[in-house]
């Protein structure tokens, strides 16, 4: 299928349509979030930490991103941002070139200021003083297995340094615990996808290699591309921690010893951080 993949076409120029970051609608980010409010207060239990660690210019934020295809621990730490800087400041969160495309999806991801996790768009709102949220782990971090809800999956994807190089930002690790008890994934599907990729072709389309087996509400089980469960309420816990200054010179983006150094004291990090935060959990979704 390859190059004549309707879907694919569709999806490179849904994308491509919105590669440049467009400001947020403050109307409708002010009408959702009294609904965003109560989430976090009473169904997600939401604590945010390490607000004093954030630098005062712009920065990549780096962490991981849990629970399905509804990643609520990505959703509830962009929201505080914005609650917590008071629109002054902007956090775009990054979602996967399918998600962007989505007809209505898609729209309303840009119309909060979601962009896709590609490095044009990722470096263009860096690049006019935006802050910015990436998940390298990408669909690998979101769909794993609920035993691994407290392993920092940044699946060896090395981009983002090479990003925070290019733009002269600092990165900003972030651990989050909680997320993957919103749905339990019984098995990441690599089989499942790798069966159907040979029927269909869609592995590469979708750039992912998991279909995911998810229990949870109102389907006991069902298989998650995009979503297909309600998030449980499940108390989410998730720390800002020490930022980490990279070397600004362009050239170091082609040092991949450097480039391996630096992804690798953040992953560091982040394990460190969801190890603290898993330890003050008693139970399951009840936190």
């Amino acid at each position: 299928m390859g190059e004549t993949n309707p879907l694919k076409r569709l999806i490179e120029w849904r994308v491509s349509a919105a590669l440049e970051p467009t400001p947020p609608n403050r109307t409708l980010l002010g009408l959702q979030q009294p609904v965003y409010d109560l989430l976090n207060k009473y169904w997600f239990r939401l604590e945010v930490t390490g607000w004093e660690r954030v630098p005062d210019r712009p920065c990549l934020v780096v962490g991981v991103h849990s629970g399905g295809a509804l990643t609520m621990d990505a959703w509830t730490l962009v929201n505080a941002w914005w609650t917590h800087f008071e629109g002054r400041r902007l956090l775009h969160g990054t979602a996967h070139d399918v998600l962007m495309a989505a007809p209505g999806l898609g729209d309303y991801f840009r119309a909060v200021g979601v962009i896709a996790a590609n490095r044009k768009s990722v470096g263009a709102a860096l690049a006019q003083g935006d802050d910015v949220v990436v998940w390298p782990g990408g669909e690998v971090d979101a769909m794993r297995s609920w035993r691994k809800r407290d392993v920092a999956t940044l699946a060896g994807r090395t981009g983002f340094v090479k990003q925070a190089i290019r733009s002269g930002v600092p990165i900003v690790p972030v651990a989050t615990v909680g997320g993957h008890d919103t749905v339990f994934v019984v098995s990441e599907g690599k089989w499942l996808a790798n069966a159907l990729d040979k029927v269909t072709g869609l592995k590469k389309t979708l750039r992912g290699a998991n279909l995911p087996i998810v229990a949870g509400l109102p389907f006991p089980l069902a298989i998650e591309v995009l979503p297909a469960h309600l998030p449980l309420p499940a108390k989410i816990r998730t720390e800002l921690l020490d930022p980490i200054e990279v070397d600004d010179d362009p050239a170091r983006a082609g040092d991949e010893a450097y480039v391996r150094s630096v992804y690798e004291q953040v992953e560091s990090a982040i394990q460190a951080g969801m190890d603290a935060l898993a330890a003050k959990r008693t139970l399951p979704v009840f936190g």
